[in-house]
């Protein structure tokens, strides 16, 4: 089987469970050690061989489309698949996209999960399988608080196992390789999942026709704000990447054990001590804020949220 060239990076989810940072930006623009995800993932499919990346939108579509725009900083062509009035879903957005994707065969990437696969095993997985997908999953390493895949000796996906059971499982890690053809039953305009959708059907209709590569990847899932801050730690444990040159800090500003985004300004003497500072924030002089999420109001004028820790 030739290599895939193309890719469909799912970005046009809310994101809820990260709020409120994902009021400033959409989930995969967010950034890690000085990277927004959407930068990362694609460096990596492009590191692949991966030259057409189709990217679908729905939240606050234009904080990624200022990173990405027509790919040629990473070396890939961009495009987007609209969807609105809503999110299409796990398999509703594929199926908007496959005219744009133009390919039988194709990657489908989560935009808002990092991981250090090793794409080639994945897609030679696939041509050795006969399946209309194959997901990269790895043994399910929190089965008390991740949902899990049922997979059998053969590689088969036979069905999802509910988190906190005792049953083995497998857990997917955001990449997969699919024909068009797993998607065309799915309502084109309608949402739609392919995880308990889909895919059971496919799964009850053709079995086999869902398969899984195990593998020993690493992933870093950035579900939650405290995800954020654990794997904003794995990629950059001093902090110093997470501070952009488009910070400005005051004469006798501290900033300690903080993540920054973007056009922050930290006027003298404030003081910010394991914070995540947003976009456009500015700290007035002599401000202190210790263990905060800091934004920008639509005055302009600078809130702070608790930063609540995993366990807290």
């Amino acid at each position: 089987m030739r290599q895939p060239s193309t890719a469909l990076l799912l970005a046009a989810g809310l994101g809820t469970r990260l709020r409120p940072l994902t009021l400033v930006r959409a989930k995969p623009a967010i950034p890690v050690a000085g990277q927004p995800m959407v930068a990362r993932i694609i460096r990596w499919l492009a590191a692949a061989q991966i030259s057409d990346v189709v990217i679908n939108l729905h939240a606050l579509p234009e904080t990624i489309a200022t990173i990405v725009g027509d790919g040629s900083e990473f070396g890939v062509r961009a495009r987007y698949s609209w969807e609105q009035p809503e999110v299409l879903g796990s398999a509703g957005g594929p199926r908007q996209a496959l005219d744009m994707l133009g390919d039988d065969i194709f990657l489908i990437v989560n935009g808002d999960t990092l991981t250090d696969l090793s794409i080639r095993p994945l897609i030679d997985a696939h041509a050795t399988g006969d399946a209309l997908v194959t997901m990269a999953v790895i043994p399910n390493p929190r089965p008390e608080h991740y949902s899990g895949l049922h997979v059998a000796d053969d590689g088969a996906v036979l069905g999802v196992v509910p988190r906190g059971s005792a049953v083995p499982s497998f857990h997917f890690i955001g990449v997969q390789v699919a024909q068009s053809q797993a998607f065309a039953g799915a309502p084109k305009g309608r949402p739609s999942n392919s995880v308990g959708g889909v895919y059971a059907d496919l799964i009850d209709s053709r079995p086999g026709s869902i398969r899984a590569h195990i593998c020993n990847a690493r992933f870093w899932d950035i579900g939650t704000v405290s995800d954020y801050v654990v794997t904003s730690d794995t990629f950059d444990p001093s902090r110093t990447l997470s501070v952009p040159a488009s910070t400005v800090i005051g004469p006798d500003a501290r900033l300690s054990d903080s993540i920054v985004w973007d056009d922050v300004v930290i006027a003298a003497g404030a003081a910010i001590e394991r914070c995540i500072v947003t976009d456009g924030v500015r700290v007035d002089a002599g401000r202190s804020y210790s263990d905060s999420i800091l934004m920008r109001g639509e005055d302009g004028q600078t809130f702070a949220m608790p930063l609540k820790r995993e366990g807290e």
